[in-house]
């Protein structure tokens, strides 16, 4: 038995599962903002109530926003910042007595999908996720591809590359950067976008929706989403050429995605075809916490 936990920023979610992926007993509970020792003892909890309900000890895989440096065994890069410059994972080990196995969140999904979602079966997999951010993970033969500085498919804080779409001055990133793909591509990116076009804010799924319902401007938003889509998407391709990319995250329910970006990337991919598929997620929201039990997946 495994047992995988989605730290997030407003919940802690973890769950039981079988040796083929079954899902055994889930449970959820909120996260203690701004109490580091808080979030310690409630995933302790977590994983002391699912072995009591199941009567049995598991290995303990986590999933949370950010990255251990595997020079310091710090967490960084985590918008949760109450993670930041913390030993988690040793706290979480020594908490629970025994050894606990960190990922990204990120990381988590691609894992995920990779084992028993929309990559099941394939030798290469780059799991991307488009959401309020933009992040990824690699996964090759079944096994998480991390890298020597923990940050293997961290293509979100990449330059966005030149694409048959002009690009307005390079927008600035939290992360210190300029250009970066989470500033065209996330969810607040693809509204921004409409906004510095048209003067309207609103909303991604009113932009969807508004495009899908023939309005002219919206249309033309998402035209610019999808050609950048398609070239950001093509980077990864040239140097990782993966079987699959599969796509999580809000933006992921956009289905006239599916047709598009792989319709558009052609064109960016140094490759006289391109055979890649862009598959949507199988386990949406539930991906991240499987990913992080399937840590263990020896």
């Amino acid at each position: 038995m495994r047992i995988g936990i989605d730290l997030g920023g407003t919940k802690i979610e973890a769950i039981a599962l079988d040796d083929v992926g079954e899902e055994l007993v889930r449970h959820r509970t909120p996260t203690p903002r701004s109490d580091y020792d808080g979030i310690i003892s409630a995933i302790v909890d977590l994983v002391g109530q699912l072995e009591s309900e199941l009567g049995a000890t598991a290995t303990v895989g986590v999933g949370h926003p950010g990255s251990t440096s595997p020079a310091t065994g710090l967490i960084k890069n985590s918008n949760s910042t109450v993670l930041l410059g913390r030993t988690l994972g040793h706290d979480l080990s020594r908490a629970l007595g025994r050894q606990v196995r960190l990922a990204n969140d990120a990381d988590c999904f691609a894992l995920s999908e990779a084992a028993d979602g929309g990559a099941a079966g394939c030798s290469s997999v780059f799991g991307a996720i488009l959401g309020t951010g933009v992040g990824g993970g690699v996964v090759i033969g079944g096994r998480l591809v991390e890298g020597p500085n923990a940050i293997g498919g961290e293509w979100g804080h990449n330059p966005l590359p030149p694409s048959s779409v002009e690009l307005a001055a390079p927008l600035e990133c939290y992360c210190g950067k300029s250009g970066c793909v989470e500033k065209y591509l996330s969810g607040p990116g693809l509204a921004a976008d409409h906004a510095m076009a048209t003067g309207d804010q609103i909303e991604p799924v009113e932009i969807i929706r508004a495009a899908l319902s023939g309005d002219v401007e919206a249309a033309a938003t998402m035209n610019r989403y999808y050609e950048r889509l398609a070239a950001g998407l093509a980077v990864v391709l040239n140097i990782l050429d993966p079987e699959v990319v599969v796509l999580g995250g809000g933006l992921s329910n956009i289905d006239t995605l599916y047709e598009e970006v792989p319709r558009r990337w052609s064109a960016y991919v140094f490759s006289d075809r391109v055979d890649t598929r862009l598959v949507k997620n199988v386990h949406g929201d539930s991906s991240g916490v499987r990913g992080a039990a399937w840590l263990w997946n020896d």
